[in-house]
């Protein structure tokens, strides 16, 4: 069965803990509760000032930047990223999104079903 719905309609999770994530919202749009066995769909806005932890994972996931801009920073340094681009993070590669402008800054990420925890 095809299941749709509306991001907005999904309560967003403030992940921001003052210390590692700032300014930072988690929406997750198709997972185990839409009946996905595979992958997990989240949706992430950083507000102005908003990252995500610099980490890794063992696990490969692909991003596409809905709204704003940010960057995408590495070992390898920082890339700038805007609205309609798109990022692969390899499995156990070190990296952080950040907002780098005044709007909200949005992507997609996809990760396999473990990734989601």
């Amino acid at each position: 069965m095809i299941i749709t719905g509306k991001s907005r309609a999904v309560q967003a999770r403030d992940l921001h803990d003052g210390q590692t994530v700032f300014h930072t919202t988690k929406r997750v749009l198709i997972g185990p509760q839409q009946g996905a066995q595979e992958f997990v769909m989240r949706l992430f806005t950083l507000s102005e000032g908003g990252s995500t932890p610099y980490h890794s994972h063992p696990w490969e996931h692909e991003v596409f930047v809905v709204n704003g801009e940010g960057a995408v920073r590495s070992v390898h340094g920082a890339v700038d990223v805007r609205a309609g681009d798109f990022v692969y993070v390899p499995a156990d590669d070190e990296h952080q999104f950040a907002n780098a402008g005044g709007d909200p800054f949005e992507f997609l990420c996809v990760v396999p079903l473990r990734g989601e925890g």
